[in-house]
């Protein structure tokens, strides 16, 4: 029992964090009929409903098909270090920057050994991680905060799209020439192995599904209508996928959403804060995001500001940084460590390196731009 106990806590360690400070700001605010009120449910629905049409493309080979009609129309190994960097910055716009990263880290350590580019596999990795951070912020899909940040602010798709591009296109563009020398431009020539799509019909279907999400995250079909109908065909054609569904993320976001609701009942934390974001709601989010990770942030600062565009702006830049500013940074971690002769202490280096240096980018191009 107590083994089990250990083990959920290490592998549960964000929910474990969530739930304890939600439990203590219940000391300072105890549970009243207004905590009804404190849950999104729109955003946990369109959460559990992309989780589940990811889990379903990945089922049936969908990324795997991806990387191989990518790659192996690749000869330069310029070209594949761009490529590999690249991957994830655009896939992460559809399917969020953490499964971009659980498809492709792997990947990319077992071609990278293959190749004799061991080398490259620590700044390569470090910078694919950056680039999922940098590619989830372009789309209200993208990343949990900006499916949060979208709803909570009732945006429309102009007003969003206004503050997160030109961020993404200077990440683009930062991207590729960083990514450009990290791999020797003659290596030697290999070819992934060939992928198929398991079942064409599935396919169709998912992606059904996945339009069905988008329109509902553009308010075109109300998320109880959606929710129903991706339960529903996951039932009849694959319930198993619904296990898929990371149910434990779902309760962290519940803990978040009761602990920066109950904050900003306290009178001496919601005027300190707004003290703080009266001077530059920017920083403060892009700090806030560096201690407690940028979704959390996203959801305990939007409670005491109206500026919306800089703290969209900042809980994205705010997750490059330290190790814990995105979590999806965590994963590439936890992937790495589990490889072959892994250096931790090499790659927390590049990491910190490779984060600094791409936020400081960031934040003067947004003052820049301001």
């Amino acid at each position: 029992m107590g083994d089990a106990i250990r083990n959920f806590i290490k592998k549960e360690a964000v929910l474990c964090i969530a739930a304890v400070c939600a439990v203590t700001t219940m000391f300072f605010i105890p549970p009243n009929k207004e905590y009804l009120g404190y849950i999104d449910w729109r955003v946990l629905c369109l959460l559990m409903c992309l989780m589940a049409v990811v889990a379903g493309f990945k089922s049936i080979g969908a990324f795997k098909v991806l990387t191989y009609q990518l790659l192996s129309r690749i000869k330069s190994g310029r070209v594949l270090s761009v490529t590999l960097v690249l991957l994830p910055f655009f896939l992460s716009m559809l399917v969020t920057n953490d499964v971009s990263l659980i498809v492709f880290v792997p990947f990319t350590l077992g071609l990278l050994s293959e190749l004799g580019c061991k080398k490259s596999v620590v700044p390569l990795i470090v910078l694919q991680t950056v680039s999922a951070n940098l590619g989830s912020m372009a789309t209200p899909v993208g990343n949990p905060q900006n499916l949060y940040l979208y709803s909570a602010y009732n945006l429309g798709a102009s007003d969003f799209f206004s503050c997160v591009l030109p961020l993404t296109a200077v990440s683009l563009v930062a991207l590729v020439a960083a990514s450009w020398p990290v791999l020797p431009k003659h290596i030697a020539a290999k070819k992934p192995t060939k992928e198929t799509i398991s079942s064409n019909k599935n396919f169709l279907i998912y992606s059904v599904l996945f339009i069905l999400c988008l329109l509902t995250v553009f308010r075109v079909i109300p998320y109880l209508v959606t929710t129903v109908i991706v339960m529903a065909v996951f039932l009849l054609i694959d319930r198993k996928l619904i296990k898929e569904i990371d149910f434990m993320l779902l309760l962290t976001f519940i803990c978040f959403f009761i602990v920066s609701e109950n904050l900003g009942r306290v009178e001496v934390i919601r005027e300190f804060l707004q003290s703080l974001l009266e001077k530059s709601t920017l920083l403060t989010s892009v700090g806030a995001s560096q201690i407690i990770s940028n979704v959390p942030a996203a959801i305990l600062l939007s409670s005491f500001t109206d500026n919306w565009r800089e703290l969209l702006a900042g809980v994205n830049i705010g997750g490059l940084g330290t190790p814990i500013a995105s979590l999806a940074s965590l994963i590439t971690l936890k992937l790495y460590m589990r490889s072959e002769n892994a250096k931790v202490m090499k790659f927390l280096g590049v990491f910190t390196v490779v984060n600094v240096v791409g936020l400081v980018l960031l934040l003067v191009f947004q003052f820049v731009i301001k």
